[in-house]
């Protein structure tokens, strides 16, 4: 099949698009014919390293340094190194096409596999991040960062990370939804958000972001967005009952203590300003850092406050279902700015970097009969 490879820390240069043995499943997987896989942030960084404790700038900063130079970085994955050479690719819509061993039973024994109901031929989504000894563990393992994903023409998973969906969105807008809509719903519900909240999201424009205003306006909250000056209208647009923007005060134009909810992922220099934002008893959560992983934190906003702060990466036991259900009832929509041919993957990424859209970046394989 065809695939793109990504051989080692660096530029798009490790990005090898080439033909790979196809995936055969084993007991309790299924195999997934890939109509459609998203791009997200976590390809690039992973590929670039981010996740390195040695790594103390901006997603920015790196992707400038390393784009044209190999850095190896034992650490630079998700769970310490990446297996490289991996194929990436977290956000996958398919269609099942293959069985293995006993995977009807362990579908059966799953409510991620529709009760059980027959697999074959069906459009899927895939949950990518699996919680192996269960829900009540929070340890995590991911397609795309621990085993081979999406950016393929098929890949293998458990059959209890597929998920049936009906609905008239296309594979593309399908794929725009497992990485950032689980990993903002798993934010929002593990935060407590509520009808009522006042949240503020920041990064409102990215695939979290976004995902964030609209599952957290779903919950009844009032959102205030903060985005750039020239994608505001965008973003209100997309429901937000207040956008702000990078170069306003923010202190000064929402007022302390005015805020239930912050949800972050863009952190550096702007951190310590979320803390005094939140009201007592306020809640900040983040599943990631763009701006920088390193900020600064006087404990006395936090302590005295009585903050919780909540830090988000594995996925939580109901939020995938939950997710399928809000698009079957059309309670969300997908944002999808741009779709491009997997062997083009560079150009995609790196059109990507430049941040002018709303939403999410789509890869489309070759829809031709895997080689033998």
């Amino acid at each position: 099949m065809h695939a793109v490879v990504t051989t080692g820390n660096g530029g798009y240069d490790k990005l090898d698009y080439r033909l790979v043995p196809t995936p055969v499943p084993a007991a309790g997987e299924v195999l997934v014919r890939v109509l459609a896989a998203g791009m997200n942030n976590t390809e690039i960084n992973t590929r670039l390293g981010w996740y390195s404790s040695s790594v103390t700038g901006s997603t920015d900063d790196l992707s400038t340094a390393q784009q044209d130079s190999a850095e190896h970085k034992a650490d630079g994955g998700w769970n310490a190194a990446t297996p490289f050479p991996i194929i990436q690719g977290t956000d996958c819509c398919g269609c099942v096409v293959g069985l293995g061993g006993d995977a009807d039973a362990d579908a059966d024994a799953d409510a991620g596999a529709n009760g059980g109901a027959d697999l074959l031929g069906r459009r899927v989504v895939v949950r990518a991040c699996m919680r192996p000894d269960g829900f009540a563990s929070m340890r995590n393992i991911w397609m795309a960062s621990d085993f081979n994903g999406a950016f393929a023409q098929y890949v293998t998973v458990p059959a209890s990370e597929v998920f049936p969906v009906e609905c008239d969105w296309s594979d593309a807008e399908l794929a725009t939804i497992p990485c950032a809509y689980a990993t903002a719903e798993t934010m929002l519900h593990r935060a407590g958000c509520k009808a009522g909240d006042e949240v503020l999201v920041t990064g409102a424009s990215g695939g979290v972001g976004s995902a964030a205003l609209q599952l957290a306006k779903r919950r009844g909250a009032r959102v205030t967005a903060l985005t750039s000056s020239a994608k505001a209208d965008a973003v209100r647009g997309l429901g937000a009952d207040r956008v702000v923007t990078r170069d306003e005060d923010l202190l000064n134009g929402l007022g302390a203590e005015s805020i239930d909810l912050v949800v972050d992922n863009v952190a550096g220099a702007d951190f310590p300003t979320m803390l005094k934002l939140l009201r007592r008893g306020g809640r900040y959560t983040s599943s990631g850092a763009i701006a920088g992983p390193v900020v600064d934190l006087d404990m006395r906003d936090m302590y005295l406050k009585d903050i919780s702060l909540i830090g988000t990466t594995a996925w939580d036991e109901p939020v995938f279902a939950d997710l399928i259900r809000y698009i079957e009832a059309g309670e969300i929509k997908p944002l999808l700015a741009a779709t491009w041919p997997l062997a083009e993957i560079a150009t995609a990424q790196a059109e990507f970097a430049k941040k002018d859209f709303i939403g999410n970046f789509v890869l489309i394989p070759p829809q031709e009969d895997a080689p033998s």
